[in-house]
């Protein structure tokens, strides 16, 4: 299981970095219905992460997908870093310039009437249809499904991609359930820092990740 587990987990954590997510689900725990709502968000996010995962593992390790290392899974590779670099250049050059203020997007305008199933909607989209947390979640997923590991093994490892990945809604959801009269001052705090660096962390975990596949897919496909 180990040789499933290990590829992945820089994966998994630069899904689970992920600021807009962070401060989304900040956002709905300070709202009227934020137990349901935060509830409804995270459980979004586990079963949206969870099923790109799961198809993603399932094609890589059907029969004829190939066995260790194929080079579909180096070229995969290779594909999706130079997208994470590129976003990553994107990301670095769009950041907001000192004074100015990035407008923040429509449905943050709109949290306070949110119900849970728009709450878990959106959770879905920051899931699945934003580029870097699906960029993330289709390699690490690769990386399980060319694994050694037994079907077992890799139905483990595909759960803990999705519990670590999942970190981003879980602890502050956790935090809020448990942290009595201190979450929000604490939520709050972790929301600003996370909304003045978004930008910087954001094009670091890129770019840090993006290198890391590039020079997977070059072993890959050069047999080193």
């Amino acid at each position: 299981m180990g040789e499933a587990v290990g590829p992945m987990l820089a994966s998994a954590v630069g899904i689970a970095i992920s600021p807009l997510t962070l401060v989304a689900v900040i956002l709905i725990l300070a709202t009227p219905r934020g137990r349901a709502n935060g509830l409804a968000f995270a459980c979004g996010w586990v079963v949206g992460l969870a099923a790109v995962v799961a198809v993603v593992v399932a094609a890589g390790s059907a029969p004829g997908a190939g066995d260790g290392w194929p080079d579909w899974s180096s070229w995969l590779k290779l594909a999706l870093g130079v997208l994470l670099v590129l976003m990553a250049g994107r990301q670095w050059r769009d950041r907001p310039r000192e004074g100015h203020v990035t407008a923040p997007p429509p449905w943050m305008r709109t949290v306070d009437r949110f119900t849970p199933g728009r709450s878990a909607a959106l959770a879905v989209v920051l899931a699945v249809a934003d580029p870097k947390n699906l960029v993330l979640a289709v390699g690490g997923a690769a990386s399980i499904a060319t694994s050694t590991a037994g079907d077992g093994g890799k139905a483990v490892a595909a759960a803990l991609m999705v519990l670590v990945g999942s970190l981003c809604t879980l602890v502050p959801l956790g935090v809020h359930l448990l942290g009595g009269g201190r979450s929000a001052r604490v939520l709050g705090e972790w929301k600003a820092w996370m909304a003045t660096h978004n930008a910087a962390i954001t094009a670091t975990v890129l770019a840090v990740l993006g290198a890391e596949y590039l020079g997977d897919a070059i072993t890959g496909l050069t047999g080193a």
